[in-house]
């Protein structure tokens, strides 16, 4: 490996970019799906309140809100956009640092490979703050990338396309590290398109390592098929200790 695995921090700058195509990768179309799992993991456990880690744009919180009405529902995500439209669905969202918080929940969520995204120096960083946002015996739910998901689903390269909007994406995955080179040409107007380009890495972490960085007990691991025949994702079920 030419390159520590820690070397690789998302700027704010491309997560601004990725909250942008995020409608154009094919996420809301698997949303659905992924959000049954912890919705029926959510119905057999009473629980009167829920932080959504890395909320986005407020998807998952509205889409349970009417499930758990009795239920303090709270979002936080790093990217102002990406609170903003969680806010225009009625969610409770905030810009917001897990680490800079006082309040604990008695579940804490962070949907869509939210962690995929955290170094694996970090991993701990994170899960220590999470920790502390979690009442005694609060569970942690989260949903992770397979090595598959990764090495097949992932990689390679794509493109799609709008009326205003065209993005190439191009992605590879080695040794743990996932890369994506996305370039967003998007219309000004007058035939003339606006370019913005980032990079997005993503790291493999197994369940275990999870649990042992976080200090949790896993109670349950579910194999997802999203995108493929062979699973795609791990829907993970924690208890803080």
């Amino acid at each position: 490996m030419l390159f520590h695995p820690n070397d690789f921090e998302n700027s704010p700058e491309a997560l601004d970019i990725y909250a942008d195509i995020e409608d154009m990768t094919g996420v809301a179309q698997a949303a659905p799906e992924l959000y049954a799992h912890y919705l029926l993991t959510l119905q057999e456990r009473a629980f009167d309140s829920l932080l959504d880690i890395g909320c986005g744009n407020g998807e998952f919180l509205a889409s349970i809100a009417g499930a758990f009405p009795e239920s303090r529902l709270v979002g936080v995500d790093l990217s102002p956009a990406m609170v903003e439209r969680a806010k225009e669905k009625g969610v409770d969202a905030r810009v917001a640092d897990i680490c800079e918080m006082e309040e604990k929940f008695s579940v804490l969520t962070a949907i869509f490979d939210v962690l995929n995204y955290i170094t694996p120096r970090r991993l701990a960083e994170f899960l220590s703050c999470a920790g502390e946002r979690m009442q005694e015996g609060a569970l942690f739910l989260c949903d992770i990338n397979t090595i598959y998901g990764f090495e097949v689903v992932a990689n390679g390269a794509m493109t799609a396309e709008d009326e205003d909007r065209f993005l190439a994406i191009d992605s590879y995955y080695d040794d743990g590290i996932y890369r994506a080179d996305f370039t967003l040409f998007e219309s000004a107007g007058g035939g003339l398109y606006r370019k913005r380009s980032g990079v997005i890495h993503q790291f493999y972490h197994s369940p275990e390592s999870i649990a042992r960085a976080g200090g949790l007990r896993l109670l349950s691991s579910t194999d997802i098929r999203l995108y493929a025949e062979e699973p795609d994702k791990q829907f993970l079920v924690f208890e803080k200790l």
